[in-house]
C-alpha cells in the first residue's frame, strides 16, 4: 500500500468517526478517531524517516 491510499485510508476512518460523533455513537466514534490520530502519527514518522529527518525515538 502506498502513501496515498494509506492517507486515503486515514481520511476514510476519520470522517467516519465523525458522522458517527454527530449521529450519537460516542463510544465507536471515539475509537475511530483514535485509530485515525494513531494511524496519522504512524504514517507521519514513517514519512519522515524514509526522507531522512530524524525522529523523537
Amino acid at each position: 500500500m502506498n502513501d496515498f491510499y494509506k492517507d486515503i485510508l486515514t481520511g476514510v476512518v476519520f470522517i467516519t468517526g465523525l458522522l458517527g460523533f454527530i449521529s450519537g455513537e460516542f463510544i465507536i466514534s471515539s475509537t475511530l478517531f483514535a485509530s485515525a490520530a494513531i494511524a496519522s502519527n504512524v504514517n507521519m514518522n514513517r514519512k519522515r524517516v524514509k526522507s531522512g529527518q530524524l525522529s523523537c525515538e
